[in-house]
């Protein structure tokens, strides 16, 4: 089985659409997947989300199943350096979060009492819970740390979704603290990121990540990747985002 996780196109947070780059993006985007065999695509409920699968869907005279849990990974935090409000839990200044190794850890990101105060385990837990579900009902179930192919298939499942919950996502296949990818990857809006089942013995499935934030239908059309996600990669590139 392979799972194709996008991220939406260049986003307009105040409308909750897409810019006008975003729909070029989502275009681009319908090209590339519309020839693809997918079993089922699946969309969250956010309207930069729906907007960018409206192009593919379109495209292929298909429908998606909207999915709540897909939606944007809601757990705020109070940041350390930040008192007047919460932020996202990937927007954190690495020398605070580093500092504490938990952060590193699968098993304890989620320990430090900043982490606590948002429960932010429980929403983790949820959302891959109802990840878990939906993988069950198409033949993979959740055993330890790895899935029993129940049901195995070389079908393809499509997500449309954002950044923060693609991390939690793939923290849960890949058995990694989304802490790590939060702040240690970056999927530009339209991204595709794909990750296939490997069953090296009957019965015993894992996933593996085959390439993460690939944009080459942007290249493909001269279209650069928008800069949404990222921060300044130099102190003097001023013409670039800071926080």
């Amino acid at each position: 089985m392979k799972l194709l996780i996008v991220r939406h196109g260049d986003p307009d947070y105040e409308k909750d659409s897409l810019t006008e780059k975003g729909w070029r993006e989502a275009a681009f985007l319908a090209e590339r997947l519309s020839i693809i065999n997918v079993k089922q695509f699946f969309v969250s409920p956010l309207g930069r989300a729906k907007d960018t699968a409206s192009c593919t869907l379109e495209s292929v005279r298909r429908t998606a199943e909207e999915c709540e849990w897909l939606r944007e990974f809601h757990a705020p935090i109070w940041r350390p350096d930040i008192s007047s409000r919460q932020t996202i839990p990937w927007d954190w200044l690495p020398q605070d979060w580093m500092a504490d190794e938990r952060f590193f850890q699968y098993d304890q990101w989620h320990e430090p009492e900043v982490m606590k105060a948002a429960n932010i385990k429980a929403e983790y837990d949820r959302v891959n819970t109802a990840f878990d579900e939906l993988l069950k009902q198409y033949g993979y179930k959740r055993y330890g740390h790895y899935y029993r192919a129940l049901r195995p298939s070389n079908d393809v499942l499509l997500f449309f979704c954002h950044f923060g919950v693609e991390c939690v996502l793939l923290s849960h296949l890949l058995n990694i603290s989304p802490m790590v990818l939060w702040h240690g990857c970056c999927a530009a809006p339209s991204s595709v990121t794909t990750v296939a089942t490997e069953e090296r013995r009957d019965g015993i499935a894992s996933f593996r990540m085959l390439s993460f934030g690939d944009i080459s239908h942007l290249y493909s059309h001269s279209e650069p990747p928008a800069f949404a996600a990222r921060f300044r990669e130099t102190r003097s590139n001023t013409w670039e985002r800071q926080d």
